[in-house]
């Protein structure tokens, strides 16, 4: 295992590792679907409405 320890290119744990950072990246910049925050607004006047009647 003394080869891995640079953990360079060749390395497929380092490969995948920054694939999946950079995936990630990308799904982080794309703007939220109008639907989703619909639904985020409804939820959140729902649990208005509940915590007023309490």
């Amino acid at each position: 295992m003394a080869g891995r320890a640079g953990g360079g290119l060749a390395d497929p744990n380092n490969q995948i590792a920054s694939k999946l950072k950079a995936l990630y990246s990308a799904v982080e910049r794309e703007p939220i679907p109008d639907m989703f925050l619909d639904l985020l607004e409804k939820l959140d006047k729902a649990e208005q409405i509940g915590k007023s009647q309490l």
